[in-house]
C-alpha cells in the first residue's frame, strides 16, 4: 500500500466515525485536510469537487471518492470510499442494537438532545468552509441565504428559485454590472 492510500485511510476513517448528522457535518474538516494539511487539492478544486458531489445522486460523502480519485486514481477512490463508509457502518450496526435495547431511556434522550446542537454546528461549519473555499462575494452569499430562507419558510420549489437566480444573473450581465465580482 502506498503512502497516499494510507493517508486517505487515516483521513477518512476517523471522519466516518464523527459524521454526526451525515456527511455534510464533516465537509469543513475534509476541506481542511485535503487543502491545508495534505495539499491534495486547491481551494478551487475542492469547491468544484464539492459541487460535483452535491449535484450527483448519492450521499454527500461522495466527495471522499472524488478526492481519492484526485490523489491516486481508481485505487484512491476505492480506498477513500471504503474508509469513509466502512467504519461508520460497523459502528452503526453495533450501536443500533444497543439503541433499540435502551430506547426511551433517560440516557438515550440525553444523547439525542446533546448531539442535535453538535450536528447543527458541524453542518454550518461545513457550509462556511465551502463558502470560504469558493471565495463567494457578498451578493452570492446574500442570494444563497435568501434562497435558503425561501425554501425553508415558503412553498416555493427549488426549480423556481434556480430559474429566478439565473434570471437575476442574466439581468446583471445585460446591465454589465460589477456586482458579480
Amino acid at each position: 500500500m502506498t503512502n497516499r492510500l494510507l493517508a486517505l485511510i487515516l483521513v477518512f476513517a476517523p471522519f466516518s466515525l464523527t459524521s454526526f448528522g451525515g456527511g455534510q457535518a464533516i465537509i469543513a474538516s475534509i476541506d481542511h485536510q485535503a487543502v491545508e494539511v495534505h495539499h491534495w487539492l486547491t481551494h478551487q478544486e475542492f469547491t468544484d469537487l464539492f459541487a460535483l458531489s452535491r449535484a450527483a445522486p448519492g450521499p454527500s460523502t461522495l466527495i471522499a471518492a472524488l478526492i481519492g480519485w484526485q490523489v491516486d486514481g481508481f485505487w484512491g477512490a476505492l480506498v477513500a470510499t471504503v474508509a469513509i463508509f466502512l467504519p461508520s457502518s460497523i459502528l452503526f450496526v453495533a450501536l443500533t442494537r444497543l439503541w433499540i435495547r435502551y430506547e426511551g431511556s433517560r440516557l438515550s434522550s440525553a444523547i439525542t438532545r446533546g448531539l442535535a446542537p453538535v450536528t447543527v454546528g458541524l453542518v454550518f461549519a461545513g457550509a462556511l468552509a465551502v463558502i470560504q473555499s469558493a471565495h463567494m462575494s457578498l451578493l452570492q452569499i446574500a442570494i444563497t441565504m435568501i434562497a435558503a430562507a425561501l425554501l425553508y419558510f415558503t412553498s416555493v420549489g427549488p426549480f423556481v428559485l434556480i430559474g429566478g437566480v439565473i434570471a437575476f444573473y442574466s439581468a446583471l450581465l445585460v446591465l454589465d454590472t460589477k456586482l458579480l465580482l
